[in-house]
C-alpha cells in the first residue's frame, strides 16, 4: 500500500482539542470533568435561532446559496455593523462562511503567497500559525513580553526586519482576553496602512467585552478585512457558521476561492442565524454569567498560585502564569485533568517559545462548574 503524505501535516496539533478528547474520555468511563478547556459556550443557541432551525427543518429547505452567502443574513450582518458600531457596510462587502475557521482559509489564500511574511502576537490563537504554516506562509510570530496587546511599533520594529506583507491580531484576544484600547487600534491600522501592511482583524470575541464599547478595525481603514463568526457571543460554535467584511477589491476573488472549497455555507445555519441579532436580551443574560465567572476567577486564579499573565477584559478566558507550580504546563494540565478531573488548556497551543509557563483556563461554563473547578484545583495542589 502506498500512502503519499504531504508535509503540510506536520504542523502542531491543536493541544486544546487533544485535553478536550482526553476528558471526553474519561467522560465516558463515568468520571465527572469540568472542561475549562475549550472556548465553547456551554449554552444552547438562543431559543429564536433554534426554532427558526426547525421551521426550515420542517419545510425542507436546505441546499445550496450563493457562495456568499443568503441576501437576507448579508443584509442583518451590515445592518449590525450600523446598529452596533454606528458604522455602514454595504451588504455586498459581506461573505457569509463556514465557520471563522473558513474565513481565515480563505483571507490567507487571496491575501498572501508562499513566502509572504504575515505578523501574529504570541501568545496567540494557534490555527492563525498552523494554517498559514500549511500554505507556506512565513509566520513571524511578535512575542508580546509585559504588553497584553500588539501595537504600532511592535509593527513598525518587525516590519523594518524585513518586510510584512500582512498582520493579523485579535481584540478581544484568545488567549489573553487582552482588548486593544481604540486608541491604539487607530494607531495600529494607521502603521499598517502606512507601510503597506494588509490587516486582518479577529473580532470573533466581539460582545464580550467587560470594561470598554467594541470598537472595530473597520473604523479606522478602509482597506480592512475583518473576521467575525456567531460562534461565541451568539453560542452557535456547532452551526458553523460566520462572515468576513471584506475590502470591495477582495470580495470577488474570495467568492471565486470559496465556490470550489466550499461552495456555500450551510443554510440551514445561515436562515438560523438571521435570528442571532434579534437575541440580544437572552444573550446578555449569557454573557452576565460570564461576567459572574470572570469576577470569581480574577480572585480565586491568584489565591490558587495562578497568577494573570495578562489583563481579563474580554472573551471568556484566565491567562495565567503557572511558573510557581510548574516550568512544563503540558505536563501540568494533563496531570491536572487525570488527578484533579479539570481540564484546561496548556499555553504551548498559544506561544512555541514560552507557552511552558502559562495554561489558559475558559469560563463559559455555568458558575457552579467554575465554583468546583477552584474547589478541586484546590484540593488537589495541597
Amino acid at each position: 500500500m502506498v500512502v503519499s503524505l504531504s508535509r503540510r501535516g506536520e504542523v502542531e496539533p491543536f493541544h486544546a482539542m487533544d485535553i478536550l478528547a482526553e476528558a471526553n474520555r474519561l467522560k465516558a468511563t463515568g468520571v465527572s470533568v469540568v472542561s475549562m478547556a475549550v472556548g465553547q459556550p456551554s449554552d444552547p443557541a438562543p431559543v429564536r435561532v433554534r426554532e427558526a432551525a426547525a421551521n426550515a427543518l420542517k419545510i425542507g429547505r436546505i441546499g445550496y446559496t450563493d457562495t456568499l452567502g443568503l441576501a437576507d443574513l448579508r443584509k442583518a450582518i451590515a445592518a449590525h455593523y450600523g446598529d452596533h458600531y454606528g458604522i455602514d457596510v454595504a451588504p455586498n462587502r459581506i461573505a457569509v462562511t463556514t465557520g471563522s475557521s473558513a474565513a481565515f482559509n480563505l483571507a490567507f489564500l487571496a491575501m498572501f503567497d508562499p513566502g509572504d511574511r504575515v505578523a501574529i502576537a504570541a501568545p496567540g490563537y494557534p490555527a492563525y500559525r498552523n494554517i498559514m504554516a500549511a500554505l507556506g506562509i512565513e509566520i513571524v510570530e511578535i512575542e508580546l513580553g509585559s504588553d497584553a496587546y500588539l501595537h504600532a511599533e511592535h509593527l513598525k520594529s518587525a516590519h523594518r526586519e524585513k518586510p510584512l506583507k500582512g498582520v493579523l491580531f485579535a481584540s478581544p484576544a484568545n488567549p489573553t482576553g487582552a482588548v486593544i484600547p481604540a486608541d491604539e487600534l487607530s494607531a495600529l491600522v494607521a502603521i499598517a496602512e502606512e507601510l503597506g501592511i494588509a490587516v486582518i482583524s479577529d473580532e470573533i470575541y466581539h460582545r464580550l467585552a467587560y470594561a470598554a464599547p467594541d470598537t472595530t478595525a473597520l473604523a479606522y481603514g478602509s482597506g480592512v478585512t475583518v473576521i467575525n463568526s456567531f460562534s461565541k457571543y451568539y453560542c452557535m460554535t456547532g452551526w458553523r457558521i460566520g462572515w468576513m467584511v471584506l475590502p470591495e477589491a477582495l470580495v470577488r476573488p474570495i467568492e471565486r476561492i470559496a465556490q470550489s472549497l466550499y461552495i456555500s455555507p450551510p443554510e440551514l445555519s445561515q436562515i438560523a442565524a438571521i435570528e442571532a441579532f434579534k437575541a440580544t436580551d437572552e444573550l446578555e443574560a449569557v454573557k452576565a454569567r460570564y461576567a459572574w465567572n470572570r469576577e470569581l476567577l480574577m480572585q480565586r486564579l491568584p489565591e490558587l498560585g495562578f497568577p494573570l499573565a495578562a489583563p481579563m477584559d474580554g472573551a471568556f478566558y484566565a491567562f495565567c502564569d503557572v511558573t510557581r507550580h510548574t516550568n512544563d504546563s503540558m505536563a501540568f494540565a494533563r496531570k491536572m485533568l487525570a488527578e484533579a478531573h479539570v481540564a484546561a488548556t496548556p499555553g504551548r497551543d498559544f506561544d512555541p517559545l514560552a507557552g511552558h509557563r502559562t495554561m489558559r483556563f475558559s469560563y463559559a461554563g455555568s458558575h457552579d462548574d467554575m465554583v468546583e473547578a477552584m474547589a478541586r484545583i484546590e484540593r488537589w495542589l495541597k
